[in-house]
């Protein structure tokens, strides 16, 4: 499983319309991942939960699993369409 399957896999699930989830990869560097993920605007307040508490669960979540994989440094971009 790639960190964007995973990602993916998260994200989907807590929010309501999950076949509008979207999530890129981008290198910035060798060595930085640029993940973006984007929620419809509905469905952000979801993502994002009390005082940033989901989003920053998320982040822990990907970035972990990337380093258990021995992938490089992972930046995670969430934003609503």
């Amino acid at each position: 499983m790639s960190v964007v399957e995973f990602a993916e896999y998260l994200v989907k699930s807590i929010v309501k319309e999950s076949e509008l989830v979207k999530v890129s990869e981008f290198q910035a560097d060798e060595d930085v991942t640029i993940l973006e993920i984007l929620v419809p605007e509905g469905d952000m307040g979801r993502v994002i939960g009390k005082n940033g508490r989901t989003s920053t669960s998320i982040r822990t979540l990907i970035q972990a699993f990337a380093a258990i994989n021995n992938m490089p440094k992972v930046k995670i971009n969430i934003d609503s369409f």
